[in-house]
């Protein structure tokens, strides 16, 4: 092959992909790593000398430089610095280097004081060493920087090679954004962009409240435009497509101060949602999506005390109810993350129970996961599940809770909303289970539903099972939780995608809402901190107004309220209030350990009145004699108004009056 073949050739080809073999091989790393230690110990003498190096300091140089690099590439394998892959290399890797050169700069100090003069020539000078220090491991860092400098621009070359290759017709347009937010994640998310060709998102700068960072450089050539009062200017001045929402532990108040003036520009707005977990210093682009309820509504992450929580659940047998639901098959996937020993699904539906089996499966293949299809409320094959798994830890989420719903069949919110925890809590404390948490709601405080009145007598139970057993009874109230199955978003969801009208029942109604992965880590929370018989109340934040909630999800679908969306009132149903409570205003609250979670100091029922009202409530549920239930629950339950509208019509049906 000719001298010049050969040169042809490597103007072709491009020099990293040519040297790549040679490059990411072990051996070239260890030279590389070697040949910058001994550069920069022979740097730091020359530097010291001004150049001219005696002979005898020159001998001096070539007996300790073997020594000198021998120590610091050993330093850097102690302390980890050569254990990072070079091509992902950044700036949380320097530590690591800095260990390293404490360390080998102390032991050559160290000689230097030691040894006596005798030894002279084993003695490096401090500020060779100072001097060496500092070169040696800037050098080996900054090339590992230099590799990922070279492995991105090649990557983001051949994407870019990739694209221009594609038809005019296909390539994607470049949507120019910007990114509210130049803190640490707000450049992760630039430089994933940036480093990949194949988005069709252009980043055109940042917006930041910060003014010292104003006009500043934060990524590349990307400054800091402005504050978000620059923000309508900006859209308008750079044709911005939409704005990116990159603030880590964004607070829910920052999200909707944006979104309501994203809306007065108007802009689109979209977010990286939880970049408070991103690790290792990468962001994940896929996530961007556009601003949800969820990010409006709920509140800041929940800090949970995992160490109590994991002494609860952690290799132990746990039992979960209703586990295909909504908050049961959440609850499912925080037990998981504790270990526990075994997790045993309980739940009657079959596909949902299908559903969550096979996702934990999936999530977690070394736990024991048992997927019982069963009804709580049926207490011999309950009890053949207590007797094969002798749950530790049962969490009761099996329940029956749509209004309206239970409105219409309050027999069956009987059966297993109060009968079936019975069994099942007796069940426990048969078997000696350590604890059992009963999931409650506001609606058992002065209940106007019979869904409210059968949880309010379920809490009851709870309260007097903790009186006859050794185990720990607690119960946890709490509000609406976003997005469960039933709830009032996706309905309106699915109104709006059909074009509304979205239907509400009171413009002045309003409720509490929270998220279901918060509202599940509570419940484990007050679980771990339950010392039994307490009646748990989550905070649940201020409450919102039903017709706002409507209004905000239209906005978030691109559409005005009340003009492409209409929003109508069709008057309050059977069992709903305009108010939902979290405790009654005669019942006393105490602070826990937790900020978020608080004891109801409430008084149950004497163990026998309890037992006679639930015998009278079967002999209800037997007879199937509605206006003797409700009016029964409305003695029961002194604060209960159990719609006495409803009861004197049905009584007068009864006796054929019209």
């Amino acid at each position: 092959m000719t001298s010049q073949t050969l040169s042809s050739r490597v103007t072709r080809r491009n020099l990293y992909e040519l040297l790549r073999p040679y490059w990411l091989s072990t051996g070239t790393q260890v030279f590389l790593d070697c040949a910058m230690l001994l550069s920069a110990f022979v740097l730091a003498y020359l530097l010291r000398f001004d150049f001219e190096l005696p002979p005898s300091e020159l001998h001096h140089l070539k007996v300790q430089a073997p020594i000198i690099v021998l120590i610091q590439f050993t330093a850097m394998s102690i302390t980890g610095a050569r254990a990072s892959i070079w091509r992902y290399t950044g700036m949380v890797h320097i530590r690591p280097f800095l260990h390293a050169a404490l360390l080998a700069g102390s032991i050559v100090a160290a000689a230097r004081l030691g040894l006596p003069q005798t030894y002279q020539v084993w003695r490096v000078p401090l500020s060779v060493n100072f001097v060496d220090n500092m070169l040696a491991f800037s050098a080996t860092f900054g090339l590992r920087l230099l590799r990922r400098s070279i492995y991105e621009n090649t990557k983001r070359r051949k994407q870019t090679k990739d694209l221009s290759t594609q038809s005019i017709g296909n390539r994607k347009k470049k949507h120019p954004v910007l990114m509210i937010g130049a803190g640490q994640a707000g450049v992760l998310a630039a430089k994933e962009i940036e480093g990949r060709g194949d988005l069709d998102l252009e980043i055109k700068g940042f917006i930041d409240d910060d003014r010292f960072k104003v006009g500043r450089t934060v990524v590349e050539k990307h400054r800091v435009l402005g504050t978000t009062e620059d923000l309508p200017r900006l859209v308008h001045s750079l044709g911005i497509d939409h704005v990116v929402i990159t603030i880590a532990q964004a607070s829910r108040q920052d999200i909707h101060r944006i979104v309501k003036l994203c809306e007065q520009i108007p802009v689109k707005v979209r977010i990286i949602p939880g970049l408070y977990e991103i690790l290792d210093g990468r962001v994940e682009i896929s996530r961007i999506r556009d601003v949800q309820i969820e990010d409006l509504l709920g509140r800041e992450p929940v800090q949970l005390d995992v160490e109590s929580i994991s002494r609860e659940l952690a290799g132990k047998t746990v039992m979960v109810t209703g586990a295909g639901g909504s908050i049961g098959s959440e609850l499912a996937r925080q037990v998981l993350r504790f270990s526990p020993v075994t997790l045993v699904l309980v739940e009657r539906a079959e596909f949902a129970l299908f559903e969550i089996d096979q996702e934990l499966r999936r999530a977690d293949a070394t736990i024991s996961i048992e997927a019982k299809e069963a009804d709580v409320g049926d207490e011999s094959k309950m009890r053949s599940l207590f007797d094969r798994f002798r749950p530790q830890v049962v969490i009761h989420a099996a329940a029956h809770k749509h209004v309206p719903l239970m409105e219409s069949n309050p027999f069956e919110a009987i059966k297993n909303n109060v009968l079936g925890t019975r069994v099942l809590g007796e069940l426990a404390g048969e078997y000696k289970a350590e604890s059992f948490v009963l999931v409650s709601t506001d609606k058992a405080v002065r209940p106007a539903s019979i869904m409210g009145a059968s949880k309010r007598v379920a809490e009851l139970v709870v309260q007097d099972l903790n009186r006859r057993y050794d185990t720990r009874f607690v119960a946890v109230r709490f509000g609406n939780v976003i997005g469960s199955a039933g709830s009032v978003i996706p309905i309106f969801s699915e109104q709006i995608r059909r074009g509304g009208p979205i239907t509400i029942t009171d413009q002045r109604m309003k409720r509490y809402f929270m998220t279901i992965p918060e509202a599940s880590q509570l419940v484990l929370q007050a679980s771990a901190i339950g010392d039994g018989g307490e009646v748990f109340i989550l905070h649940m934040g201020e409450p919102v107004r039903i017709m706002d909630l409507a209004e905000t999800l239209i906005t978030l679908s691109g559409l005005k309220p009340h003009e492409d969306i209409k929003i109508i009132e069709t008057g309050i149903r059977p069992g709903e209030k305009l108010y939902e409570e979290l405790r009654f205003e005669t019942e006393e609250t105490a602070a826990t350990e937790h900020p978020k979670i608080f004891i109801n100091k409430i008084s149950g029922l004497e163990p026998e009145a309890l037992r006679s009202a639930l015998k009278e409530l079967s002999d209800f549920a037997t007879r199937r004699d509605e206006v003797g239930l409700r009016c029964f629950l409305n003695d029961l339950l002194p604060e209960a108004h159990l719609n006495d509208r409803a009861i004197k019509s049905m009584a007068r049906s009864a006796s054929g009056v019209r």
